[in-house]
């Protein structure tokens, strides 16, 4: 067994619990010690995809229990890309909040380690129960986050986000406590072949409580009508915390994939038929609601936090079609869609230190210094943010309607994604020209300091997604084998379960 599956869980738990204890630290060194793991991280990322690269499922066994009894960590290509988005997403924000923001208020270093800890561990498990823990752990820790600061604002968004939640944890128990009672187990493998070889009486219990487990993800994900807390929420954090939350809504979109497609997907009468047409229209209202979003916003990381929403609608709609080819073109578009809302959210931050007043609110005229720089930066991230070349949005949004073209609801995403971006290059078009174009005014804000140290944070996030683009080739190939992976459920159930390998074989995807 190899026991470095473990460790993008236990490096930042231990991190961060060692941070609180020994909380007197001078605070360069908790910078430092938050560092080093997140870019122990970064190497573990890279690690995991080289590792399930080859196509094979890698297990650890804590306390060497076997399936389906213990807990059991499971890493394929999916989770793979997820830990390794995670890490560098991580490090990223975490390198900007070391600029200053991370001394505005008490543990900041430990938070951000509970939170990365979350977000590997519900990547990495192959246990539903597990699964409500690790959503449990990076939420206690981004309810800190949000917080992290101080102010009114951040109270309120906090208030709400923290109740919408604590629901979704409910409903999440009521659907566990509902499938161990129908079928005794947890396990995602075993439960798949439980729920497959469910007596027909059991059946109403089974899609109820597949629907409740969609509500949850819907929560995490931000879908509509589940979406509302994410906007005040998201534009009231620092932002490094809204940069990092960017992968949080992915973690209910993750979570929507690994479940509806193991867990409800096997068997003659799938149970995810139900979940499949529900998420149609709720994904693309929501893609259709951020487009509206986005263009009604009133600051810059609104807009951003819109942003995010399309994101959201843009990936289930493209993930509902559940062909290989939308899976794969989905899951580019999540790597560019993250990365550049994280950017923005940086950017957003970066610009309102430029500004004497309203900070990045569209409706203060208050001139920007560095305008040249800043200028360029921002048009840069706007056309990547909208999807024209040469980004990797562009390869993403065209991969996503070429996939989608033969399908019979094609013509409907391509319809409302194409409109929603044209609002995205209206909004993004009318802050640039308002706040870059417009003659005079800068030169009280010019004397403004520039942090260059910022700034190259946010330049390397947008080579990054132009780095996508390039490196287009070799990442589609991996993410082809990706969906492969995921409507290949039965090799899942066959590394868990090795010894119900005859039975699984049986069992259609």
């Amino acid at each position: 067994m190899n026991h470095v599956l473990i460790l993008p869980i236990l490096l930042p738990l231990i991190t961060g619990a060692s941070l609180l204890l020994l909380y007197r630290l001078p605070f360069g060194v908790q910078r430092l010690a938050g560092l080093a793991s997140t870019l122990g991280l970064a190497l573990l990322g890279a690690w995991a995809l080289v590792t399930a690269g080859t196509g094979e499922y890698r297990l650890y066994h804590a306390g060497d229990w076997p399936a389906p009894y213990g807990i059991v960590l499971i890493l394929d290509r999916l989770s793979a890309l997820m830990l390794a988005l995670t890490a560098t997403l991580g490090l990223g924000c975490l390198l900007y909040a070391s600029r200053g923001i991370d001394r505005r208020g008490a543990h900041f270093h430990a938070l951000f380690q509970f939170q990365l800890a979350g977000l590997n561990g519900a990547f990495l498990t192959g246990d539903l129960f597990n699964l409500f823990v690790f959503f449990e752990i990076l939420l206690i820790a981004s309810y800190a986050l949000l917080l992290h600061g101080g102010g009114r604002a951040r109270s309120r968004a906090g208030l709400h986000y923290v109740i919408i939640n604590l629901v979704g944890s409910a409903l999440f128990l009521v659907a566990l406590g509902t499938l161990y009672g129908l079928t005794g187990t947890l396990n995602m493998a075993d439960l798949a072949l439980q729920v497959a070889a469910a007596p027909p009486g059991d059946a109403p219990l089974l899609a109820a409580a597949s629907m409740v487990l969609l509500v949850v993800f819907g929560i995490k994900a931000a879908i509509l009508p589940l979406l509302f807390w994410l906007p005040r929420a998201y534009s009231a954090s620092s932002a490094p915390v809204a940069a990092l939350f960017a992968i949080m809504t992915k973690v209910g979109v993750y979570a929507i994939l690994r479940v509806f497609l193991l867990v409800f997907g096997l068997g003659e009468a799938p149970v995810n038929a139900a979940a499949w047409q529900w998420l149609w229209p709720l994904a693309l209202a929501t893609l259709a609601l951020g487009g509206v979003g986005v263009l009604g916003s009133d600051s810059l990381r609104t807009l951003t936090a819109y942003l995010v929403i399309i994101s959201v609608g843009t990936l289930l709609a493209t993930l509902s079609l559940v062909t290989p080819a939308t899976l794969a073109a989905a899951l580019f578009y999540l790597i560019h869609s993250t990365g550049m809302a994280a950017a923005f959210f940086l950017l957003a931050d970066l610009l309102g230190q430029q500004r004497d007043e309203g900070y990045d609110r569209f409706s203060v005229a208050a001139p920007v210094g560095h305008r040249g720089v800043l200028g360029s930066l921002f048009f840069l991230a706007a056309i990547a943010a909208v999807g024209l070349p040469p980004f990797g949005g562009f390869v993403s949004k065209a991969w996503i309607l070429q996939a989608s073209a033969d399908e019979p609801r094609g013509l409907w995403l391509w319809g409302v994604l194409l409109t929603a971006a044209l609002l995205t290059l209206i909004a993004v078009s009318r802050t640039g020209s308002s706040w870059f174009w417009r003659p005079g005014g800068a030169g009280k804000a010019e004397a403004r300091p520039l942090d260059h140290g910022c700034l190259a944070i946010v330049c390397a996030m947008v080579a990054l997604n132009g780095a996508l683009s390039a490196l287009g080739e070799p990442i589609m190939g991996y993410l082809a084998l990706t969906a492969e992976q995921l409507l290949t459920p039965r090799a899942y159930i066959a590394a868990m379960l090795p010894e119900t390998l005859a039975v699984a074989t049986e069992i259609a995807p």
